[in-house]
């Protein structure tokens, strides 16, 4: 599997599902069936609005494991991502926060998903969970092991964090397709819903061949600025009541994206 396969279409929406508090979490309320309620909710209205694929996120778990996450977000999340990809015909993918890779090429691999999102796949950064350092060389083996063909998308500069020695996010893209075996590289801004630098995206353009996705902070305000330079956007913060990540999804703001996302694209 490649990403022009995965994505035929030229340059795709993938909308972030941002699962209630799964077991475990501080906000977890005891009653799976609204975390399944919820997501199900969610992936069937996004495929109704014309998303191309989603990505499935312990997002409300905070505050994350910096890395490894327990057994029971590694059920919840396999149980859950099972039941959206039979729910929608549209690729799914699977982040598990804050950044382990092990469990998301697990999960992603056993629920049938496509792909995975990877906050830290090289290199070290200090995040809001102290310091983090990538796993590539065990994810690429994992992966080979289970056989899998599930795609990895990894970050570069990656948000909520700074990296320990600044290597410039040239470097980084580049050792991320050329040692890191990334199938896609996610550019973003510095927090969720923060605008992602445009330049920024020019300079991993310029460093790599992959697919490159604007990872945070896209808007049908500003959606003409980043578009030409992306071969696909993930949306999350946007699509929500406000705007406001935390909050549940706003049916008429993801009409409003997707429709600005097809007048550009017919451009």
């Amino acid at each position: 599997m490649s990403f022009s396969s995965l994505f035929p279409k030229n340059k795709p929406v993938i909308a972030c599902i941002h699962l209630a508090p799964l077991p475990g979490a501080p906000g977890y309320r005891g009653d799976m069936d609204t975390v399944f309620d919820q997501a199900l909710k969610e992936a069937v209205l996004f495929e109704k609005s014309g998303v191309h694929a989603l990505i499935v996120e312990n997002f409300r778990d905070k505050p994350f494991f910096p890395e490894s996450v327990p057994a029971e977000t590694v059920a919840a999340m396999a149980t859950v991502t099972r039941e959206v990809v039979r729910a929608v015909t549209i690729p799914v993918g699977v982040n598990v926060l804050r950044n382990d890779a092990h469990a998301g090429i697990a999960v992603a691999t056993c629920a049938q998903a496509e792909f995975i999102r990877i906050n830290i796949h090289m290199g070290a950064v200090v995040s809001e969970q102290g310091i983090i350092q990538g796993k590539s060389h065990e994810t690429l083996r994992l992966r080979r092991t289970l056989r899998s063909p599930v795609l990895i998308f990894a970050d570069v500069g990656v948000k909520h964090a700074a990296p320990l020695a600044n290597r410039g996010l040239g470097v980084e893209a580049k050792d991320l397709e050329e040692r890191g075996g990334a199938d896609a590289i996610i550019v973003s801004g510095k927090l969720t819903g923060s605008e992602t630098n445009p330049d920024d995206v020019d300079i991993v353009r310029a460093n790599t061949r992959v697919p490159i996705l604007i990872g945070s902070g896209v808007t049908p305000e500003n959606i003409h600025k980043v578009l030409p330079k992306a071969d696909g956007l993930i949306v999350g913060s946007y699509f929500k009541k406000r705007g406001i990540g935390e909050n549940h999804i706003d049916p008429a703001r993801v009409r409003r994206f997707m429709k600005k996302m097809s007048e550009l694209k017919k451009r």
